[in-house]
């Protein structure tokens, strides 16, 4: 066994291991509970850029265990894990030094962070799973792990959504059970292939493999938060901010997204899935999601709630363009699911900062707010601007690829849903920065305690991120951003498809 074998697997226990150690520490023991946060998440970047580096080189990294059943647990690195792992691991670093910030004096830290850790841990799983059954392992643990995350605060409320959260989720999960199975029954260990695992059975199996499709992405959609499966993700918005945060940026929902990426290219593969003729229905769905998420988020005075009916809409872009044939769709899908990540935690840290510093959770309470924190409301406008769509930001390089995609899949009217989409975006987010920064303040807020307008853990992550959403829009063309990455995989995709 080499290095090769072993550095994906490091990758996981890093995160996994730190979890599992924080559970014997005490609340007291905040030094140790933040080195060995800080040290595990450096770990895993730091076994990500490796892996990386010599995936480019032309290094394979994986990992092959026999499990019961003539099922294989499998890891193993491609560039479509590259690309999402990448993002978990780097943004599971900024979280972790916010969630130290915000949660500083309260109680239960121990319990957050060891869940904290096992939720990325799954994040980090799923993104490497190499075939199906890992991917539903992985895909599970992530259920479990997040619902003490939802629950953390233990009010009536919190334990209420915690519920809707788990009942939701685990049927989903059923649901996607038994696709699994059907599945494997067809065809054995179902490994993630650019070609589509399932594209070589003949034409008397295509009835099956329609319902088979439909079984998946229902299950799968569930986490996604497509329409009308997305009641849970609303609600679960009594989470702490941090949980917030990662829950619409790297994990759940993204695990969703990230497994109907997977269904499409490489177990159905992406010809093959036009020719039974499900992905017209699928990219049907997404735009129904687009557009009715973002009209629920118009009537939120809720922030939080707002931003969450937000991914709700801006999470079924990259849906929409997996359904969406052609290497243009294809790498405005993936590349949103890295814009979409790193635009939405930055909204989700600043929503942090403005109710923990001022206590205010309301959009009707942010009158004159960015006179009190600039920093926080110049990063909040940067990442409600790239959601909107304003070039050169990071969701305008999103929606560009998927436009042209639409038109070179001769799909017009994925350009009108996107225009509509964009209006509605600017229609549930200019009126909150408008407040903001021009509106006379309703009430007196308190001063800030230091020289700067909140705790520095709390502020340098929002500006971190607020840059890299800035970055990645001006330098899409640059040799390796997330935009060259997804190009280059979406033309991978298609040069193997048959």
């Amino acid at each position: 066994m080499t290095v090769d074998f072993w550095m994906p697997l490091a990758v996981l226990a890093s995160s996994l291991v730190t979890g599992l150690v924080i559970f014997f520490l005490s609340d007291k023991s905040q030094s140790a509970r933040t080195w060995l946060n800080i040290g595990g998440a450096t770990l895993k970047l730091c076994g990500v850029v490796y892996m990386v580096w010599w995936t480019f080189a032309g290094r394979e990294f994986e990992a092959r265990f026999a499990l019961a059943l003539g099922f294989d647990f499998l890891i193993r690195v491609d560039l479509l894990s590259l690309l999402f792992v990448t993002l978990s691991s780097v943004l599971w670093l900024i979280t972790t030094i916010y969630a130290i910030g915000y949660l500083e004096g309260a109680p239960h830290r121990t319990r957050f962070f060891g869940f904290f850790s096992l939720c990325v841990t799954a994040s980090t799983g799923v993104a490497l799973a190499g075939n199906l059954i890992t991917f539903f392992i992985f895909y599970e643990f992530l259920t479990l792990v997040t619902y003490p995350l939802v629950v953390h605060r233990g009010t009536e409320e919190s334990l209420r959504a915690g519920r809707t959260y788990l009942w939701y989720t685990i049927t989903g999960g059923t649901v996607l059970f038994v696709g699994v199975v059907w599945v494997h029954v067809l065809t054995g260990p179902a490994d993630f292939i650019h070609s589509g695992a399932l594209a070589a059975l003949g034409p008397e199996h295509h009835a099956t493999l329609r319902i088979i499709f439909a079984i998946l992405i229902c299950g799968l959609g569930v986490k996604a938060a497509l329409v009308p499966l997305h009641g849970w993700l609303p609600v679960a918005m009594v989470a702490p901010a941090p949980v917030s945060a990662l829950l619409h940026a790297v994990a759940v929902v993204k695990a969703g997204a990230f497994g109907i990426v997977r269904v499409v290219y490489d177990v159905f593969g992406v010809q093959f899935a036009e020719g039974l003729g499900v992905l017209r229905p699928l990219a049907v769905i997404a735009a129904i999601t687009i557009i009715y998420g973002s009209m629920r988020a118009l009537v939120q005075d809720d922030l939080k709630r707002r931003l969450a009916y937000s991914t709700v809409s801006q999470l079924s872009y990259i849906t929409l363009g997996v359904a969406t044939l052609g290497v243009l769709a294809t790498t405005g899908s993936l590349v949103h699911l890295i814009h979409q990540g790193i635009m939405k935690i930055t909204l989700f840290f600043c929503a942090g900062n403005i109710a923990e510093t001022l206590g205010l959770h309301k959009i009707s309470q942010m009158n004159g707010i960015g006179r009190r924190m600039p920093l926080t409301m110049g990063a909040f406008t940067a990442a409600a601007l790239g959601m909107i769509g304003l070039p050169p930001l990071a969701g305008f390089i999103s929606k560009w690829y998927l436009a042209l995609g639409g038109i070179q899949a001769g799909h017009p009217w994925i350009v009108l849903v996107l225009i509509i989409s964009s209006l509605l975006n600017a229609a549930y987010f200019l009126p909150i920065l408008y407040a903001a920064w021009f509106k006379e303040p309703t009430e007196e807020w308190p001063a800030p305690t230091g020289r700067l307008e909140t705790s520095w853990l709390l502020l340098v992550p929002p500006l971190l991120t607020a840059a890299l959403s800035i970055a990645a829009g001006v330098w899409a063309g640059a040799g390796f951003t997330p935009a060259e990455l997804a190009r280059r995989i979406a033309e991978l995709m298609y040069a193997r498809d048959p």
